[in-house]
């Protein structure tokens, strides 16, 4: 049993206030490909300029949805929101969902998913959520990967930020700062870390590479198979 949690911060969201599903797989469900995870996080730090650009938070949310859309039975979809290391200031984007045809269709859910992202920064606008003053990436999947399995199906972790860690990790908004690589991989065959914003609003190609060389160091280190950041597609 699964239970999809929006906080009122969505209320906006088609009406969404508060809105419980009760998610079971159906007796003789067949998935033609295996369920998956997706986990999809949403940088709330001021830095990030999604929190005001609704043309790239639309962008984003249009990359996210047929991620979502194609997902079989069974497969599990999380939201979450990250910025300071602080669980109440960061409860205000919060959904974990099974997959299941009658009771949440991927098509749904994916609609569900691209148009939060999609409305980021008219909630920041209207004060449903707080800008945050630190940009704590890797903390935030670390936390992440104690939630997950990547052994019990094949998990993508897919992050809306620009990429600049500004915590106890790191401050890679200094140019010659870099990521610790984790002591131990946190996500040993996991699928894929993918950021979508990487080095936006920095407005520099050479901080953007820099930036894509220092996370897929570290994804490769926490155990991906893949990496992939882009900063506009």
């Amino acid at each position: 049993m699964r239970t999809l949690l929006l906080l009122p911060a969505l209320l906006f969201v088609g009406g969404l206030a508060s809105i419980i599903l009760n998610v079971r797989a159906m007796p003789g469900d067949f998935a033609p490909n295996p369920p998956q995870m997706i986990v999809v996080g949403i940088d709330l730090s001021s830095s990030n300029p999604l929190l005001r650009d609704e043309s790239f938070a639309a962008k984003v949310a249009a990359r996210l949805r047929p991620m979502i859309a194609g997902l079989a039975p069974r497969s599990r979809v999380i939201l979450r929101s990250f910025g300071s290391y602080n669980s109440q200031a960061n409860a205000a984007l919060s959904l974990d969902i099974q997959i299941a045809p009658k009771t949440a269709r991927a098509e749904d859910i994916a609609s569900l998913v691209a148009n939060v992202v999609a409305g980021v920064p008219k909630m920041v606008r209207q004060g449903r959520i707080q800008e945050q003053s630190s940009t704590n990436i890797v903390p935030f999947l670390l936390n992440i990967a104690n939630s997950v399995s990547c052994g019990a199906m094949p998990t993508h972790v897919v992050l809306a930020t620009d990429g600049v860690e500004d915590s106890q990790v790191a401050d890679l908004s200094r140019r010659r700062a870099t990521l610790p690589p984790p002591q131990v991989a946190p996500f040993p065959g996991c699928e894929d870390l993918i950021i979508l914003g990487i080095g936006r609003g920095l407005n520099s190609p050479a901080d953007t590479e820099r930036l894509r060389g220092e996370w897929a160091y570290w994804s490769q280190a926490a155990g991906f198979k893949n990496f992939a950041g882009l900063n506009d597609w």
